[in-house]
């Protein structure tokens, strides 16, 4: 089974009223070591290293995020500053000029999306919501 269907979900989940996709990009990985869930071959795919999932699935598990509030959060070689977490679940960050990402674990991935700079990180957080709830409810 192929996990890249999920991204084209994902992406769609992410239009508004106007009907415009406010997310460019996104993978899956697991919470346990970061491997990749999703091709870096899709076309929305986005292509974190290896390290940066590692990183970002060690934050995740650990549930400690201050090294994201210390040091951003790093992303396809780009350091994205940390805004916030909720409920030890989901992480927000953004960088100028280059947009914000979301990023929503469930029981054993993370789903992270990048929102393109002008559009709608709120359409960008519920998308992830829908996939990573519905892994949630999937028991993954």
């Amino acid at each position: 089974m192929s996990w890249d269907s999920y991204l084209d979900n994902l992406v769609a989940q992410s239009k508004d009223s106007s009907g415009s996709l406010n997310v460019d990009k996104a993978c899956i990985i697991g919470l346990d070591g970061g491997a990749k869930w999703t091709t870096d071959g899709h076309a929305n795919a986005f292509k974190i290293s290896p390290a940066e999932a590692a990183n970002v699935a060690k934050a995740f598990k650990s549930k400690d995020f201050t090294p994201f509030m210390a040091g951003g959060v790093h992303l396809a070689g780009i350091k994205y500053q940390f805004l916030r977490e909720e409920d030890q679940k989901v992480v927000l960050a953004k960088k100028k000029e280059h947009g914000s990402v979301t990023l929503q674990s469930s029981k054993t991935a993370i789903v992270i999306a990048h929102c393109p700079e002008g559009s709608q990180q709120g359409s960008c957080n519920k998308a992830v919501s829908v996939i990573a709830d519905y892994l949630e409810g999937m028991n993954m």
